[in-house]
């Protein structure tokens, strides 16, 4: 008897469901089903948190961002 068998499955779906019974079993795959619910919605709810990049055609880039200023005393300042 092979693991590719029909008749293997089902004795052993036969096997699990008499040890767990019908009600348990289902509870179980709806527990599992709401918490892949919960996994795909926390993982949409991070990729809606994430900041967009900036749109060059709006200027959305402050061009001054990367310029440091002269902090020494003494110079003068713009």
């Amino acid at each position: 008897m092979g693991a590719d068998s029909v008749w293997h499955w089902i004795i052993v779906i036969a096997i699990v469901l008499l040890l767990f019974g019908r009600g348990k079993v289902s509870d179980l795959m709806g527990d599992v089903a709401h918490g892949i619910k919960g996994f795909k919605k926390a993982m949409s709810d991070e990729e809606d948190d994430k900041p967009s990049p900036p749109n060059l055609e709006t200027g959305a880039i402050d061009p001054n961002a990367g310029a440091q200023k002269d902090e020494r005393p003494g110079t003068p300042h713009d």
